[in-house]
């Protein structure tokens, strides 16, 4: 196999209903046992997933194949400030500022969440790749707030079966565009690889999964809506791509929104990124079976944006 450049796939209808390993190595002319390796080494993903070997490829998935010159050879661990909420010998729970990065790739090696991490508490889980040890579910680079990251791969694969069996209690806070309908509701929307773009996500897709967030309203602003969100189910950008499709797209979301700047009573207020915290974020403990729940405040930079919106 040539492994001197990263490769992707997109599947056609003639290789739906393969097994990952299987369509790995009839693409690229190497055994199963192989494409087994990469797939498990964290160096195959789907849709920007790392999948099982045995997952069943859909048409239109986007597989990535990262050459190990591109593989981040160690993470090295960096002196960068993070704000720890909770740690212990299996787990630690930060609350992430916008614009970090949460685990090395090509084009960010450094500077990145884990490379804080490895710093303040020495090690990290293996499980998970060599590309994200330890991390079980993620934040936008742009995405502020709580997270859980394994320090032991016992801890990590606990918290992969809470969030793969919906255990896991989720709430964010979104600053919306427009003036919602409703003080509450749910979306259930597939959300899916977009058909257009392959770099984004849609709920206008072919072969989406199901994707549930409910919302309550907590401030109107006429032009804007502070709201709290809780995810059912966890799809990647799974809140945007909802809000977005109702017509409330989050503000400050360049990706599935563009809503940057608007501008009410004679005044124009930017958004300098999508307007999404994580809030809350509440487990039970992958060893000790404790429940445990983690809030952190909203930013500055999103309270900011809110004191310019005007009263309603």
């Amino acid at each position: 196999m040539m492994r001197d450049q990263n490769i992707t796939i997109i599947v056609l209808q003639a290789d739906i209903s393969n097994r990952l390993d299987i369509f790995i190595s009839e693409k690229r002319g190497i055994t199963r046992s192989q494409a087994q390796r990469l797939i498990k080494s964290g160096h195959v993903h789907v849709n920007n997933i790392v999948e099982s070997h045995g997952y069943k490829v859909k048409i239109n998935d986007v597989i990535t194949i990262y050459s190990p010159d591109e593989e981040i050879e160690g993470i090295i661990p960096e002196p960068i400030p993070v704000e720890i909420l909770h740690r212990d010998e299996y787990l630690v729970v930060v609350n992430k500022a916008a614009g970090v990065v949460v685990y090395p790739a090509v084009g960010h090696r450094n500077k990145t969440l884990l490379n804080a991490l490895l710093y303040h508490c020495r090690k990290l889980a293996i499980a998970g790749g060599p590309l994200r040890p330890g991390v079980v579910h993620r934040l936008d680079k742009d995405t502020s707030g709580v997270m859980v990251v394994a320090l032991d791969d016992n801890a990590y694969y606990g918290l992969a079966k809470q969030f793969e069996n919906r255990r896991v209690n989720r709430k964010y806070i979104a600053l919306i565009y427009g003036d919602i309908k409703g003080d509450y509701g749910k979306i259930t929307m597939q959300v899916g690889r977009s058909v257009s773009d392959r770099k984004k996500m849609s709920t206008k897709t072919r072969h989406g999964k199901e994707a549930v967030t409910t919302w309550n309203v907590i401030k109107r602003f006429g032009v804007a809506a502070l709201i709290g969100a809780r995810l059912e189910t966890g799809r990647t950008h799974q809140i945007r791509v909802h809000f977005s499709a109702i017509g409330h797209p989050l503000l400050g979301d360049k990706t599935y929104g563009k809503k940057r700047v608007i501008e009410t009573d004679g005044i124009k207020i930017a958004f300098p990124r999508q307007m999404l915290h994580a809030e809350t974020l509440g487990f039970k403990h992958p060893v000790t079976g404790e429940y445990l729940e983690f809030s952190a405040n909203i930013p500055e930079d999103i309270k900011e944006c809110i004191s310019k919106l005007p009263e309603v």
